[in-house]
């Protein structure tokens, strides 16, 4: 689970429910809710369902039970901090409470927001596993869905990734702004999906076309004038800081800070080989897949996608040869916010919430998958969104969670210093 950066990302919005009765009905946070909530798994990763977790405040008591995807929701009235603790009578058969010291948790919670909590569960009577997931508890089923989860983040990463490759090789330019397109569309598929009330295609196509409209009108405003006026690398850079910065704030002001539900039915999940997803993640994936084939087909096969990889490989050299270079930066950056909105929305879907800052959150790994496969190579940022994102699912079974984005930064670092390229990369004079 991404609970170093993605925290707020993995936050369920469930709906209220009785006060008194233990119920699996949603939780919504509003001005006089907050919801207390998490996912217990069996220790072979599939949804422990039936489950009772109870939240305590003073003389009130709050039951809730896991669902058949293994989630549970407590919604409270009053802000406070809550000792939740899992009934073991109610646990699965050859199913054991791991840490059971530990079984009361206090957890703080004000209205208006969502607070979680984490119970393991061993085939062990009175496991003890370290609370990060440190791998003390390791199976090959285990790595199995570690490298699942792993292929499905790096997949979803790759979308934002190559768009952002693209644009530093035709312009130069490491845009931090890019993670705000991927919350655009995770927020916009949000707005469509329960606002407007389309249905979740409808309202996942309108969302990427809206994005890649704004890459459109921020290079055609902002980017192209900037370039006129022969801006450095560096001051364009801190310009895409500030435009992030100035995002963030719109869609805080907007949508708020809690986390909102593209699609808000319980998510089924799909068991393949004792690799336990939800289907929305096989939807994702699927989707990634044919996205990437498509944009690789058309760098390769099509006569605008060569003069893109020209433009990439040597501005200056695609000029001289009657390519029009600010057409195709137009069109990059259209391309790169669309596939970074489309990144958003699958994420959303994912994730199961998208929030304010869930770009920001992943910003860190599309540069790290973006310098390792190479800068400006597209088929690069792939592979190392692969790495990367396996790199941060396999750490969980020898480390502590919030040690995996740490362990593929310091990959990334290793790599570097010995072809500092990246994987496909070119060498470049320097001096």
């Amino acid at each position: 689970m991404l609970l170093a950066l993605l925290a707020s990302a993995t936050s369920l919005a469930f709906g209220p429910s009785a006060a008194h009765a233990a119920t699996t009905t949603p939780c919504v946070v509003d001005t006089t809710t907050g919801c207390i909530q998490g996912t217990l798994l069996r220790s072979d990763g599939k949804p422990a369902a039936g489950v009772t977790i109870t939240a305590k405040l003073g003389g009130t008591s709050l039951p809730s039970k896991t669902d058949d995807t293994g989630r549970w929701a407590i919604p409270v009235k009053a802000a406070g901090t809550y000792t939740v603790t899992l009934n073991e009578k109610t646990l699965p058969s050859g199913q054991y409470l791991a840490n059971a010291k530990t079984n009361d948790r206090q957890v703080s919670i004000t209205l208006g927001a969502v607070a979680g909590t984490i119970f393991q569960l061993s085939t062990t009577k009175g496991a003890v596993i370290d609370n990060n997931n440190t791998g003390s508890d390791f199976s090959w089923q285990r790595l199995a869905q570690q490298s699942a989860s792993g292929i499905r983040l790096g997949l979803l990463l790759a979308l934002a990734a190559i768009g952002l490759s693209l644009v530093t090789g035709t312009t130069g330019l490491q845009s931090f702004a890019h993670g705000e397109q991927v919350t655009l569309g995770g927020l916009l598929a949000y707005t469509f999906a329960n606002t407007f009330g389309f249905n979740l295609i409808l309202a996942a196509t309108i969302s990427v076309v809206i994005s890649a409209a704004t890459g459109y009108f921020q290079d055609m405003l902002i980017w192209k004038p900037l370039r006129k006026r022969g801006l450095s690398l560096t001051q364009l850079m801190i310009v895409t800081i500030g435009l992030s910065i100035a995002l963030q704030y719109a869609f805080q002001y907007f949508y708020g800070a809690a986390t909102v539900r593209i699609d808000t039915n319980n998510p089924k999940t799909i068991d393949l080989g004792g690799v336990v997803l939800t289907v929305q993640s096989y939807v994702a994936m699927g989707i990634s897949v044919v996205v990437l084939i498509l944009a690789g087909l058309f760098l390769l096969k099509t006569r605008t996608g060569r003069a893109t990889r020209a433009v990439s490989d040597n501005p200056a050299l695609a000029a001289a040869s009657g390519i029009d270079v600010d057409r195709i930066i137009r069109l990059v950056w259209t391309i790169a916010a669309g596939l970074a909105g489309l990144s958003g929305v699958m994420l959303g879907l994912v994730l199961n919430g998208v929030n304010w800052q869930t770009g920001l959150q992943i910003l860190l790994l599309i540069f790290a998958a973006v310098t390792l496969g190479g800068i400006g190579t597209a088929f690069g940022a792939l592979i190392g969104s692969l790495i990367v994102g396996v790199i941060v699912e396999l750490t969980n079974l020898v480390l502590p969670g919030d040690f995996k984005y740490a362990t593929a930064l310091f990959i990334l670092i290793v790599i570097l210093m010995f072809r500092p390229q990246g994987i496909f990369g070119r060498r470049e004079r320097i001096g």
